[in-house]
């Protein structure tokens, strides 16, 4: 058991990765608090319309739309703590503004889009920074173990945070849940500044003055291994990925739940997505393909079930685990794309993977708004993971294509069901596979 232990949490041996998690740790409870608090807000604001719901969540993403490759050549050039340092300071700084306006008794739902937009150009910049800064806290050996911990920590935050929030919105009510998740927020702005950049591990990393966003590009256009997971996250991103505003409207319109129930619904996705961030902490080496394509498939038949859940428990059941693949699967493409990148494009290529992740979700969130008012919000739910299971099948097919494998179904000893993957004919690779390693071979597959 002490070995385990030892092998899930090796890189908070390392300082200035605990600096990094214990801040994130802190402003991440605190963010998670502070979106489930403005969710309830902007309901009770626009008379419970998951139109205007979605319309926040989408104004908290526009930016990472349009400013999130341009922070990524900045990740490449820059030193990365520093614009750490100010793009917190300046989420900080718009929280607190937001939470005044809230404790004063005078916001309105105007407000509400206002404050989302500028939290959202903070998190714009801040994103694919931290994203790269990961590698240069840690040795290349221990980043697998880095990114996954990081994972934890967020689903963690994603567990405490709407959990307390949902307590806090009946005690304090909403002035309250603002007050104490800002104060919070500021928590990585001293924990960047007490690290010791003379233990960075990015000096051999950072690319020159020259980096170009479009060289980047051309760089992913090249590279099939990086191409298949970040087109596949673009659309489950932007369909799948929108529970901030299908659990809010399904809580509290469908099942005419309270505030601590919404935040119920939230920890139980919330609670499947750590053991899905836990189970990728052991990994030492760069995930498979077809791992990730397993991943997303089990995510879209589990979010496809919430949407035809009967009641409110089986809808929380059904979260716990649509969470655990809906982060073993967004971990799973992130280590595939990150581990697989020249350092010296780490930057660009991490900012791409976040654009198309998050950048989408402005789409996704008022497609979803605007569909769950239409046909009601469990058919934009089943709908999601509908097309999330679609997405891939396609990236499957893809796959099978480019590397000329095959599937085929094997009987264990032990009785189990297995997919296996064997190569057809072995053929050269064309020039945007040449990165992609052969992942065919008999101990491959899927248990099923």
């Amino acid at each position: 058991m002490r070995a385990a232990l030892n092998t899930t949490f090796l890189s908070l041996r390392v300082p200035n990765y605990r600096l990094f998690a214990g801040g994130q740790l802190v402003k991440l409870v605190g963010v998670w608090m502070m979106f489930t608090a403005q969710d309830w807000l902007v309901l009770e604001l626009s008379g419970d319309s998951p139109g205007a719901l979605g319309m926040v969540t989408a104004l908290q993403f526009v930016p990472v739309m349009l400013l999130t490759l341009w922070s990524g050549r900045l990740a490449d050039r820059y030193d990365k703590r520093k614009l750490l340092i100010a793009a917190n300071a300046a989420f900080a700084a718009f929280a607190i503004l937001f939470a005044v306006l809230v404790a004063a008794g005078v916001v309105e739902l105007w407000h509400v889009f206002v404050s989302a937009l500028f939290l959202g150009i903070a998190n714009a910049v801040e994103t694919p920074v931290r994203q790269a800064f990961v590698s240069e806290l840690v040795e290349l050996r221990l980043l697998p173990n880095a990114l996954a911990l990081s994972a934890a920590t967020f689903n963690i935050a994603r567990i405490s945070g709407p959990a307390l929030a949902g307590v806090l919105l009946a005690v304090l009510s909403t002035p309250g849940v603002f007050l104490i998740s800002t104060a919070l927020a500021v928590a990585p702005v001293f924990t960047y500044l007490r690290m010791r950049p003379a233990e960075l591990h990015g000096a051999d990393r950072r690319a020159g003055d020259g980096a170009r966003v479009i060289d980047g590009l051309r760089y992913v256009g090249k590279r099939h291994d990086l191409l298949l997971p970040i087109g596949m996250m673009a659309v489950i991103g932007m369909i799948g990925f929108n529970f901030p505003v299908t659990l809010a409207a399904l809580a509290k319109i469908e099942f005419n739940a309270g505030p601590s129930s919404f935040g119920l619904l939230t920890t139980c996705l919330a609670v499947g997505s750590l053991g899905g961030a836990l189970a990728g902490t052991r990994r030492r080496t760069r995930p498979g393909v077809y791992k990730v394509i397993g991943a997303a498939l089990f995510f879209g038949v589990f979010e496809f079930a919430v949407g035809f859940a009967p009641n409110f428990a089986v809808a929380a059941l059904l979260l716990v685990p649509t969470g655990f693949f809906s982060i073993y699967l967004a971990q799973g493409a992130n280590h595939r794309v990150q581990m697989g990148v020249d350092p010296a494009f780490r930057g660009r290529v991490m900012a791409l993977y976040v654009l198309v992740f998050l950048g989408s979700t402005p789409i996704g969130a008022t497609l979803s708004g605007w569909w769950g008012e239409r046909f009601g919000v469990p058919s934009s739910i089943w709908a999601a993971g509908l097309v999330s299971f679609v997405a891939a099948l396609g990236a499957l097919a893809w796959q099978l294509r480019a590397s000329g494998e095959r599937l085929r179904i094997e009987k264990r000893p032990s009785r189990r069901i297995r997919l296996a993957v064997t190569p057809v004919v072995p053929r050269p690779r064309s020039t945007s596979c040449a990165h992609a390693e052969p992942l065919a071979h008999s101990g491959s597959g899927v248990n099923v």
